[in-house]
């Protein structure tokens, strides 16, 4: 498995590390409730310095072989950053990650996300040695559910009470891509 988490690129996107120079981005970028609607895990930071603290999570806070790690797309024609993408809770003694990813409003439904979600799961599969990418994806986030199934995920079931949040539980569908069925196109 790598350790390290190379820049990578599509047809309209640069995928780099976030920094701390990503800041004022990730800020007004995970307040936005167009964004978050159905991240229900964490509240949005109120803060700088809670902002900060998640880009220090997207870098796996700095440790070796982490367990995490999160690239911001940028767009390449204009330079402008327009959301996150990444794997969380791996799990490399069975060659397992987790994806997760957001991306600007004025961005949805323009294929940028699933063209970005082809090359992140290539370096998965590839580089990292994945064997299994899993989603979990918010009930009412038809939009996302359609667009791992498009990419060949297949729906596992429902997990029941994913989610604590805001005094509620949250379900969410488990999706699923294993490194033989991924088309690499």
């Amino acid at each position: 498995m790598l350790d390290m988490w190379p820049s990578l690129e599509t047809e309209r996107t640069r995928l780099r590390r976030i920094t701390d120079q990503d800041l004022d981005f990730i800020f007004n970028h995970f307040r936005d409730k167009e964004v978050c609607l159905y991240l229900v895990d964490a509240e949005p930071p109120s803060s700088p310095e809670e902002a900060q603290e998640i880009i220090d999570w997207c870098n796996g806070n700095g440790r070796p072989n982490s367990r995490q790690n999160r690239w911001l797309i940028v767009m390449k024609e204009t330079g402008h950053s327009i959301g996150t993408v990444g794997f969380h809770n791996l799990d490399r003694t069975n060659h397992i990650a987790e994806i997760g990813y957001d991306l600007e409003p004025d961005y949805w439904g323009k294929g940028i996300m699933g063209e970005v979600l082809q090359r992140v799961l290539g370096f998965g599969f590839s580089e990292m040695q994945l064997n299994r990418v899993q989603a979990f994806v918010h009930l009412q986030n038809a939009g996302s559910y359609r667009l791992l199934r498009k990419l060949g995920f297949v729906a596992e079931g429902v997990i029941r009470d994913r989610h604590f949040f805001r005094g509620s539980y949250y379900d969410h569908h488990l999706l699923a891509l294993l490194k033989r069925d991924f088309r690499n196109t």
